[in-house]
């Protein structure tokens, strides 16, 4: 009689204890996903400074037929911007890659062949940024420390293959692409 008294007091104070860490999980759950959450991997989107100060940036992946109008605005105004350009594109327009340059604004990456950079591993990604960033080197001498992601699509794999070899993934925070000019 001891003993089944015994097996059924353990049997309540181990329920007692289940019950008890199943609550404590419950209870926290909301801490446990907002911790998990903020480790995850985000390009820089904008950069703090004592200074009000705008940074403008265009991506070049099609035509190029307003480039120069563009480098001729950008000049009358005094205005530096950056161009995040698709291999593609300075395979097609390296004469437009070389009078950003020249004209003083930053030629930057965004991809080789504007690929969906979610559904590539690391290496593939790896692979598509350096071979946008040779093209690049080769017509301006400099080789590009940062990266827009095409369709402005990452994840942590993304993100953290991109770190790997030192460059910075670029978002932006304001987007007016739904005007019809392009670089």
């Amino acid at each position: 009689m001891k003993l089944i008294l015994l097996r059924r007091k353990l049997l309540v104070a181990l329920a007692c204890g289940l019950a008890a860490l199943a609550m404590f999980c419950v209870v926290n759950y909301p801490a446990v996903v907002s911790a998990a959450a903020t480790k995850r991997e985000l390009p820089i989107y904008c950069v703090q400074r004592d200074q009000n100060m705008v940074s403008i940036s265009f991506d070049a992946a099609w035509g190029n037929e307003d480039t120069q109008q563009l480098i001729n605005i950008l000049e009358q105004y005094q205005v530096k911007a950056t161009f995040f350009v698709v291999g593609e594109w300075v395979d097609k327009y390296p004469e437009s890659v070389q009078a950003l340059h020249e004209a003083g604004h930053e030629i930057m990456n965004h991809s080789n062949t504007h690929a969906h950079y979610n559904s590539l591993s690391t290496e593939q990604i790896i692979a598509d940024v350096q071979a946008c960033n040779d093209k690049i080197e080769a017509i301006t001498g400099v080789r590009p420390t940062l990266i827009r992601c095409p369709y402005g699509e990452y994840d942590d794999h993304v993100i953290a293959a991109i770190r790997s070899i030192g460059m910075e993934p670029i978002q932006w925070d304001v987007d007016v692409s739904h005007t019809n000019s392009r670089a």
